[in-house]
């Protein structure tokens, strides 16, 4: 029999990560044995486990200690990180490391090293200022790539716990929940945010303009909530468009009926927006002068368009190069404390898959599907709440901005 020893520490038993260790090696036809483990007793102890992994050969520890380093085990005698040369741009060798959006280190030189820029399925390669994620499109032929996971060290996100404050790690994805409450607590939070200057994105699909949540964005927009925005051609179109012309799709947002020729009010809206040059200088000539696009420019926030087969126009700021677009939502989204989808799955995915685990999440939708989706993406610290975006919206909006009815 084969053994390699491994340590976790962490919140490891209400995190599930103790239930997932023991169970994948069980499944994966392997055994273990507990050397020690110290469990912490309080909120701010960590639990220390070190245990056996017992194979029948060589190739299962290979295959299984993968498996285990995801959850946040790492062996005791951890190797010297080894890395290979980047055969060519675009191109890295067959055992490179794969990323998770999960704080990761690195041992090398005997020490433990943090690694930059984390995000998931990307590749991990030293530089001279120390270690960073890349994604593969992005490596140049001789770079230093991680290879394999034996000398790596990954920090799954832990369970909030105690106070009973908003929390992040429940894993609720339910319709059946008080709304209201989840609410309030988000309302609470992002003014707590909000007073510590704290970066919060903002993800929202154009049914916030379609189901009547246009004014509570646009009053949290200029109320400084945000400190960013990333959407789509068709956010911003359908905005102006029921700033022009009272319509969104065509459909008349105080009577609900369509309008007459409504079908072509967002192309119009598209023309009138092209004659300016831009939505900023929209804004700035006083063509455009309120609404969702108008808030954002005025405030200076920055923002993204991303482009898509099955836009109309589109306008001059979306940016239709899909590469260059998410190298702008990644921009934007650094340093970013939270990160709140509104009802597009997938931007709410795409972005997800940029950010790392710590980065809070909140993805509302009236789809629990959407919400179960990007949970599973591997977004760590994600509360999804199930409702109408227009309704929950306005509800925030009056508990965040004062005077907003």
């Amino acid at each position: 029999m084969k053994k390699r020893r491994f340590i976790a520490k962490g919140h490891l038993i209400d995190s599930g990560i103790l239930t997932q260790t023991l169970n994948t090696i069980i499944v994966e036809g392997a055994d273990y044995e507990i050397i020690e483990f110290k469990v912490g007793k309080t909120n701010d102890q960590e639990s220390v486990l070190e245990i056996d992994l017992i194979c029948e050969t060589e190739e299962q520890i290979q295959a299984l200690s993968p498996k285990l380093i995801q959850f946040g085990s790492y062996e005791k005698m951890t190797p010297e990180a080894v890395f290979k040369n980047a055969p060519a741009d675009k191109c890295v060798p067959e055992d490179f490391y794969s990323t998770t959006n999960h704080r990761t280190e690195v041992f090398h030189e005997q020490k433990w090293h943090q690694v930059a820029s984390q995000r998931m399925d990307a590749v991990i390669v030293l530089e001279k200022d120390g270690f960073v994620c890349v994604k593969l499109r992005d490596v140049k032929k001789g770079d230093k790539v991680l290879c394999s996971s034996d000398s790596v060290r990954v920090f799954p996100p832990a369970r909030e716990r105690g106070s009973g404050d908003f929390s992040f790690m429940s894993g609720d994805v339910s319709s059946e929940r008080s709304a209201d409450f989840v609410i309030s607590k988000l309302a609470a939070e992002l003014i707590k945010m909000k007073e510590k200057k704290e970066k919060v994105i903002v993800v929202p699909g154009p049914v916030v303009v379609h189901s009547g949540g246009s004014r509570a964005f646009s009053a949290l927009v200029r109320e400084g909530f945000f400190g960013g925005v990333l959407g789509s051609n068709a956010i911003a179109v359908h905005d102006i468009e029921s700033v022009f012309f009272g319509t969104s799709l065509g459909v008349c947002q105080k009577t609900g009926k369509p309008a007459n020729e409504g079908h072509k009010n967002h192309m119009r809206a598209i023309n009138r927006i092209n004659l300016c040059g831009s939505i900023k200088n929209a804004v700035e000539q006083n063509v455009l002068t309120r609404g969702i696009m108008y808030e954002i420019v005025k405030s200076g926030i920055p923002f993204c368009l991303a482009g898509s087969i099955r836009d109309d126009g589109p306008l001059p700021e979306t940016v239709t190069d899909m590469i260059e677009a998410q190298a702008q939502y990644a921009k934007i989204c650094e340093g970013a404390s939270m990160v709140i989808m509104l009802s597009t799955m997938l931007h709410a995915i795409g972005t997800g898959n940029m950010i790392p685990s710590w980065v809070k999440t909140v993805c509302i939708d009236i789809n629990p599907a959407v919400v179960t989706k990007l949970a599973d993406r591997g977004s760590g610290q994600s509360i999804g709440i199930v409702s109408d975006v227009g309704l929950l919206l306005k509800t925030l909006a009056e508990k965040c901005v004062p005077g907003f009815k």
